[in-house]
């Protein structure tokens, strides 16, 4: 039987010569990706091509998932947040369907490698520090400096608030990366002690199903955490404290 860490390996599909060192092969990984892209598109483009007055199941699916998100980046980055509304939507419904396509058999969780997430991590900071320079300018760094706090404790606050700034995309890519190990692997302890048990599995099969249940609430909402605090990031760059 396979152990419980080898449903995380990236194993080559299309063998490519390296570059510069660097293996570029399509892999299962990357046929995930791929995958979740294409699922998503589909389903927001089928959802709403024939849009009615009276939605149908997929475009009421839709349109829960855009309000949902919506209604986020406005309670948490404000109206003006809405301008980033479609990569703050694209961002959530990748790693929505990557975490949910890997509860299915055969399927694979691309967001349990932490190169994965903390490259979408990457991206976000790097994104929102461009926004708020670019609508603060130089002023942008007075977030390090929060207003009212005495000048005494400035030397000690302002490397604090820096430090805290930029572990940014290590907490938000580590988060999303350790909660789907985890889950996944608790997963498949528990049902090899089921199949190794056989008749006698009958509680760990019975724990391994609830798991199931708890990892698919745990795929929707490291999704949602993972755009929540986008957007709190967002409010930070374009309203500072």
């Amino acid at each position: 039987m396979a152990g419980p860490l080898e449903q995380f390996m990236i194993k080559p599909i299309i063998p490519l010569p390296e570059i510069a060192g660097l293996d570029i092969s399509f892999t299962n990984s990357s046929l995930w990706m791929g995958i979740a892209v294409i699922a998503s598109y589909s389903l927001v483009m089928v959802g709403t091509r024939h849009a009615a007055l009276v939605p149908g199941r997929l475009q009421s699916v839709v349109e829960i998932a855009y309000e949902f998100v919506a209604d986020m980046v406005r309670d948490n980055a404000g109206k003006e947040g809405m301008k980033y509304f479609p990569i703050i939507f694209t961002l959530f419904m990748f790693i929505l369907f990557g975490n949910m396509l890997g509860m299915f058999p055969f399927g694979f969780t691309f967001t349990s490698h932490i190169i994965v997430t903390f490259t979408m991590a990457i991206c976000v900071f790097v994104g929102v520090t461009v926004i708020g320079f670019m609508k603060h300018g130089v002023g942008y760094l007075g977030l390090f400096a929060p207003p009212g706090a005495p000048k005494a404790i400035l030397p000690v606050l302002v490397p604090i608030e820096i430090l805290s700034y930029c572990v940014r995309p290590i907490s938000l890519s580590v988060r999303l990366f350790c909660n789907m190990v985890a889950g996944h692997t608790m997963l498949k302890v528990f049902a090899g002690f089921a199949v190794a048990l056989g008749a006698l599995g009958i509680a760990p099969l019975a724990i391994a199903v609830a798991i199931t249940g708890l990892e698919f609430v745990i795929a929707f909402l490291q999704a949602y955490i993972f755009t929540v605090l986008t957007c709190i990031y967002l409010h930070d760059a374009l309203h500072m404290h």
